[in-house]
């Protein structure tokens, strides 16, 4: 993408030094988990990055009234510091005043202001030569984090998947192979919801995702059968993330994926292990002090929301596995399927 060079419309610094009253605003609106948002902003480089991430989703509704969202994206001249040749700095996280920040460098900022329901998104012009960065570090951080606190959700790093509107979430370490079992669940024909980030209404046990990409490391393509649809996933973007793992974007509105419809009434949770399973069944039953203290290890911020409270009621209620690792991730496909066929509530 090539940078935009200077924000048009600038403010007067004199008689408008905040630029509130600049005129050609450019807007979209877009229902993301579970809201809509409207989105005002000065860039239309900035709308296209938001179009490419949020067209085209699944509309959930998890509330009779939707929520009322709004968040300003503002593009800024460039910092006087340029980025090196490779990536931005790292997002920096602060909070004051009722408001989460964070920050990329100078220049870059999000404030996420809850009980507002609205947000802002500065980025300086040069950050678009980082699209990628400024989608999942900027863009995403006040769209999840506005969206999940102004309704409530208990927030997940965990994939999420589904059959007739029946979901599973997976969680496990990095390493352990979610994306690869997220992906062949979503070739066999599941309903996708999530890969990396599910919201969940505690109080019902229904969750909501942005469907949007998935990210497979090069070295797991190896298991897909040789068609159409694999050879289009094989040549997908290649993006680096911060660890220096490369991995192909895959857009899941594109390939002919199923992706949830709806919010999804999770009916079990099963933890990753990269355990393998020889000759044992590839699903063990958790008992329940188990499988609370394998959610606390692995979701350290969202045992930290005052909603974690019901949410852990709420997996006293539904079965809870570990997934140990086949042959091959179709084995791992198969047994999620029966799960989300035969699964039933349970006692606490």
């Amino acid at each position: 993408m090539t940078p935009h060079k200077s924000p048009t419309n600038d403010p007067d610094p004199v008689s408008d030094p905040f630029g509130e009253r600049s005129q050609g605003r450019f807007r979209k609106r877009f229902r993301v988990l579970g809201a809509n948002i409207t989105f005002d902003s000065n860039s239309p480089e900035l709308l296209a990055l938001l179009d490419f991430a949020y067209r085209d989703l699944p509309r959930h509704r998890l509330n009779a009234k939707l929520p009322e969202l709004h968040i300003t994206l503002q593009l800024a001249p460039t910092a006087r510091r340029r980025f090196d040749a490779t990536e931005p700095d790292a997002l920096v996280l602060t909070h004051g005043a009722d408001m989460l920040a964070g920050s990329i460098g100078p220049g870059n900022f999000v404030i996420v202001a809850p009980a507002q329901r609205s947000a802002l998104v500065v980025v300086a012009a040069d950050m678009l030569h980082f699209p990628y960065h400024v989608r999942y570090e900027l863009l995403e951080f006040a769209v999840y984090t506005l969206a999940a606190r102004a309704q409530g959700f208990v927030p997940l790093h965990a994939a999420c998947v589904g059959i007739a509107g029946r979901g599973v979430i997976l969680m496990g370490p990095s390493g352990a192979g979610k994306s690869t079992v997220a992906l062949h669940c979503a070739l066999d024909g599941f309903e996708f919801l999530a890969e990396d980030s599910v919201f969940v209404d505690a109080d019902a046990m229904r969750a909501t995702g942005v469907a949007n990409f998935l990210h497979i490391r090069t070295d797991s393509l190896h298991w897909l059968v040789r068609s159409d649809r694999s050879n289009a996933i094989r040549r997908s973007p290649l993006i680096t993330r911060r660890s220096g793992a490369k991995k192909r974007e895959i857009d899941l509105r594109r390939h002919a994926f199923r992706l949830a419809p709806h919010a999804l009434q999770i009916v079990a949770v099963v933890f990753l292990t990269e355990e393998t399973a020889d000759r044992n069944a590839l699903l063990r039953p958790l008992r329940k002090r188990e499988a609370r203290h394998k959610l606390v290890a692995m979701q350290a911020y969202g045992c930290s929301r005052p909603e974690w409270k019901n949410f852990n009621k709420g997996v006293g209620h539904i079965q809870t596995y570990e997934l140990r690792r086949g042959r091959h991730p179709n084995e791992a496909t198969a047994a999620l399927r029966e799960l989300l066929q035969v699964t039933t509530p349970v006692d606490a």
